[in-house]
């Protein structure tokens, strides 16, 4: 596990039962994020719980809570005293309700796969884990769309339409541990977007419970239903700042039979773009991911074992297509390819259709994140921009950080190419204070002074929330603090988050 911040200030804490590092503590790192007047939780309240629960789906050993009071990256770490283990939206009702009486503040949590903080606990909050509940209520085969329990894991989900003939829209690094509740709520978009687009256009039906314990069952599985305010879309990105989502309709693709996947190696960005207009037009409807990595991110994955399959380029591109012929789409993607190759946009490049083959070549792009964090410590931006100005905010980057004296930190760049999402990675051996102030709000403000967003798909969570005004007017804000006081007039919903 890399170092963090903590040591740097001497601040860390030892579990002297396990002798290994229990935690840093949010509060400690961000003083000037005060605690909200909220209960604190006493023995009554554990009662209360257990009373509910049972004793095995109330966590309050010490030990077991460092998974759910930390996120995966190590940057943000809360010190919640219990994680709540409900199964069903009755369960999840009945404790918003005694938190909601209480005045316990609630940090609802899916798998924890976030960057920017949004799903765990800034102080005490109490922990709301959706990993139990896990059910697939229905799979409908001729309308195309699967209706299940929030705490659904991404790949277990598709690994169950798959066998109806359908697959999940949806397809991130993190497919094997987050959860389809928490993909919702930060409004996912992944790997395939350019061709089966985000949750918010695959969102058919949603079931939330809100701060006071009222069930919203708007469960509809119909492709159409125009009737009256589609509420379900306000709860689409709110991390959870508005209701509890414990149930969902999604609208599944159809399976493809034939997939290919070319991995490419370029000169230069403006090659990469090349490259990107070309897909578009020579595999038209079959393009279903078009994705970019830098030499650097190259490097920094490599460390992790795995090997590139052509020679060393400043940028890769892998490039997938989903269709029903499998001779036909190899074909197409072998034209592509040569026509790229014999114009010199493209420096080097191989495809293929095996199964075994296209999973090690995605390790290259989606392992990416997991080599930084193996190896330092990872400070991550996720941004979207036009083409045009992409890549240029890299080398931007770059030069701040040089001409500041941190030359020494590589920085790099990959993402989804094909929805201008791209993630910035700047790997120092040990978190600093002077990085991340040189960096925020300078990168916000230059992706949208370039007509970006300073969040493309991961949310605001607690890092990014103080920063929302750079992309939403004020009005726009009022807005969705009204919207927050409606739904939680008494803010204890993942309070510290998003505004």
């Amino acid at each position: 596990m890399f170092l963090n911040r903590m040591i740097c200030k001497n601040l860390l804490q030892i579990c002297p039962q396990t002798r290994r590092f229990y935690s840093f503590l949010t509060r400690d790192l961000y003083p000037e994020v005060k605690r909200g007047p909220y209960a604190v939780l006493a023995s009554s309240h554990i009662q209360t719980f257990e009373n509910l629960l049972g004793k095995d789906r109330v966590i309050t050993d010490k030990d077991e809570l460092i998974a759910y009071n930390k996120d995966w990256l190590n940057m943000v770490c809360g010190h919640s005293s219990v994680a709540l283990k409900p199964k069903t939206t009755e369960e999840v009702s009945e404790i918003m309700k005694i938190c909601y009486k209480e005045h316990l503040a609630v940090c609802p949590q899916g798998g924890n796969t976030g960057v920017v903080g949004g799903s765990v606990p800034v102080f005490d909050e109490v922990i709301l884990s959706m990993s139990l509940m896990n059910k697939i209520h229905h799979i409908d085969i001729d309308g195309g769309t699967v209706s299940c329990d929030a705490g659904c894991v991404l790949e277990q989900l598709d690994t169950k339409v798959a066998k109806e003939g359908l697959m999940m829209p949806l397809d991130l690094g993190a497919k094997g541990t987050c959860q389809i509740g928490g993909n919702i709520a930060t409004c996912a978009g992944g790997l395939r977007l350019i061709r089966y687009g985000s949750l918010a256009a695959n969102l058919l039906g949603l079931e939330v419970v809100l701060a006071n314990g009222e069930v919203l069952s708007m469960m509809n599985q119909m492709k159409k239903d125009n009737t009256g305010y589609h509420l379900k879309n306000l709860f689409l990105g709110s991390e959870g700042t508005l209701g509890v989502v414990t149930k969902a309709v999604i609208q599944c693709a159809t399976r493809p039979k034939s997939v290919t996947l070319a991995f490419l190696g370029l000169d230069n960005y403006e090659n990469v773009v090349k490259t990107f207009r070309s897909a578009k037009n020579h595999l038209s409807e079959t393009l279903s991911s078009c994705e970019m990595m830098d030499a650097g991110s190259m490097e920094s994955v490599m460390r992790l074992g795995l090997t590139c399959p052509i020679k060393q380029n400043r940028f890769y591109m892998i490039i997938e297509t989903h269709g029903s012929n499998l001779n036909h789409d190899e074909e197409k993607m072998a034209a592509f390819i040569t026509e790229a190759v014999d114009s010199k946009v493209v420096a080097d490049g191989t495809f293929t259709s095996q199964p075994s083959s296209m999973l090690n070549l995605w390790q290259l792009r989606e392992r990416i994140p997991e080599s930084v964090v193996r190896f330092g410590y990872m400070y991550t931006y996720d941004i979207s921009l036009p083409l045009s100005h992409f890549y240029e905010v890299v080398h931007e980057t770059r030069k701040r950080l040089s001409k500041h004296g941190f030359s020494n930190l590589p920085v790099f760049g990959c993402g989804h190419i094909g929805d201008g999402n791209l993630h910035i990675l700047i790997e120092g051996p040990s978190y600093q204070d002077e990085v991340t102030n040189l960096l925020e709000p300078w990168l916000f403000e230059w992706t949208v002074k370039h007509g970006g967003s300073m969040s493309a798909e991961h949310g605001l969570g607690f890092k990014k929330r103080k920063y929302i005004g750079l992309g939403k007017s004020s009005s726009v804000v009022d807005i969705m603090l009204s919207l927050k006081k409606q739904f939680d007039p008494t803010g204890i919903l993942n309070p510290y988050k998003v505004i």
